[in-house]
C-alpha cells in the first residue's frame, strides 16, 4: 500500500542511522530531500540508490500537493531532512497535513532529534518541558521572551553559533543572570560539547571562544 514515510537521519554521527531507516529508503519509489547533496552523502554511505527530489522550506507549499497526488497514484515516498526528524524545525509539517487531509497514510519512524540528548545531558528537569525551536529573529522576539520568563517548565531553544552569545545575553536579560542553563553543540560528533552553568557563566564561556556547530540551549524554568 502506498504511503508517506517520515524518516529521521543522523544529526552528526552516521552510525546513528537505524536498520529500518536504511531498509525503507532502499524500498521506496522516491526520497524527498531537504538538500539532495547532503542526503546524497548519506545514501552513498549505505549503498542506497533510490532517486531523490528536492523538498525544502522554499518549495514545500508548492510541492506538497504534487507529492500527495503521486502517493494516491500508487507511489511510496520517504521524506528526510538534512539531519534529524523532519517536521522538527525542518520541512515536513505541510506535507504531513496535506497527506492527512487526503486520507494518505503517514508512517513516522523513530530516530534522531537534537533536543532529546541535549535535554537529558543538561541535568535540568526533563519530566516537563517546552520546545520553542528558534526564537523569532526580530518581530515578536521580545514579546516571546517576556512570555517565557515566567514559564515553569524547562525551556528548549535551537540557535545558530553566530547568534549564541547574543541569545544567551537576551535570555539573561529577561530570565535573570542566575538562571541555570545548558548549551550543547556538535551533538554526536567528535567535538561534542555540553556546557552547563548559569546564563551569566555561559555567556562568559562562549564569549571567549569561536563557536561552531548547531546549538541547543536548555534553560531552567522559572521558580516564581
Amino acid at each position: 500500500m502506498s504511503k508517506l514515510y517520515i524518516v529521521p537521519t543522523p544529526i552528526g554521527n552516521l552510525e546513528d542511522m537505524t536498520f529500518r531507516a536504511i531498509r525503507i529508503l532502499k524500498e521506496v519509489d522516491l526520497i524527498l530531500a531537504e538538500d539532495t547533496r547532503t542526503t546524497g552523502v548519506l545514501l552513498k554511505k549505505f549503498d542506497i540508490t533510490t532517486r531523490m527530489s528536492s523538498h525544502h522550506k522554499f518549495n514545500e507549499h508548492q510541492t506538497s500537493e504534487l507529492v500527495v497526488n503521486r502517493i494516491l497514484a500508487g507511489e511510496t515516498i520517504a521524506l528526510v531532512s538534512d539531519a534529524g526528524t523532519p517536521g522538527i524545525s525542518d520541512p515536513g509539517f505541510f506535507l504531513v497535513r496535506a497527506c492527512i487531509e487526503k486520507n494518505v497514510e503517514v508512517e513516522t519512524l523513530p530516530g534522531a532529534v537534537a533536543f532529546v540528548p541535549a535535554l537529558v545531558n543538561s541535568g535540568l528537569p526533563n519530566d516537563k518541558f517546552v520546545f520553542e525551536g528558534f526564537l523569532p529573529q526580530k518581530k515578536g522576539r521580545q514579546t516571546r521572551l517576556i512570555e517565557l520568563s515566567t514559564e515553569t517548565r524547562t525551556l528548549i531553544f535551537y540557535e545558530s553559533p553566530y547568534r549564541l552569545v547574543k541569545t544567551l545575553s537576551q535570555l539573561a536579560e529577561f530570565f535573570g543572570n542566575d538562571r541555570k542553563a545548558s548549551v550543547s553543540r556538535e551533538l554526536t560528533k567528535l567535538y561534542e560539547e555540553n556546557a552547563r552553568g548559569t546564563l551569566e557563566e555561559l555567556i562568559r564561556h562562549f564569549s571567549e571562544k569561536t563557536v561552531k556547530g548547531e546549538i541547543v540551549i536548555i534553560v531552567e524554568g522559572s521558580k516564581i
